[in-house]
């Protein structure tokens, strides 16, 4: 997956502009590398694996500049942290087309993105229900993965 902008500009990108312009930041060569990414990823990414895809593409960046773009959109609500357990964060762009859940294997640390309507669903009856008006809500679900559930069930069967 590159990351170079391909100059056509999704909806998340031109709003990510606006919203960093009216906040006073100036176009740099780390928030616009990082947004280059962000644009076309797909699932969230640890501040690492950014790094590793930034420098993929030739565009190394400091981890300290990473953590302080990164920052800097999450306040602007462009970004969503999220922990996925083991002391790990992952960051993902906030775009109203791209609404997901994750499944989180606490053996190997696998991401698995998922979406349920029927979830969807539970949780707007939940919050109607309260009398809760919901801005936005994640769901990690914590487990192990099948392969980590079939690499465990062979140790055992040849133990």
């Amino acid at each position: 997956m590159g990351t170079a902008h391909s100059g056509v500009e999704t909806d998340w990108r031109r709003h990510a502009d606006e919203r960093l312009t009216d906040a006073g930041y100036r176009r740099g060569g780390a928030r616009t590398a990082l947004l280059d990414l962000l644009d076309v990823q797909r699932c969230a990414r640890t501040v690492l694996e950014i790094e590793d895809e930034l420098r993929a593409s030739d565009r190394t960046i400091g981890r300290a500049s990473i953590y302080r773009v990164l920052d800097e959109l999450e306040q602007l609500h462009l970004v969503q942290r999220i922990e996925v357990g083991q002391g790990i964060a992952r960051y993902e762009r906030l775009a109203p087309d791209h609404h997901h859940h994750h499944l989180a294997c606490k053996d190997c640390g696998a991401v698995i993105p998922f979406t349920d309507d029927r979830l969807e669903d539970a949780i707007h009856r939940l919050s109607a229900g309260a009398g809760f008006e919901v801005t936005g809500h994640d769901v990690v679900l914590h487990g192990t993965c099948a392969a980590c559930r079939a690499a465990a069930a062979a140790s055992v069967s040849t133990a």
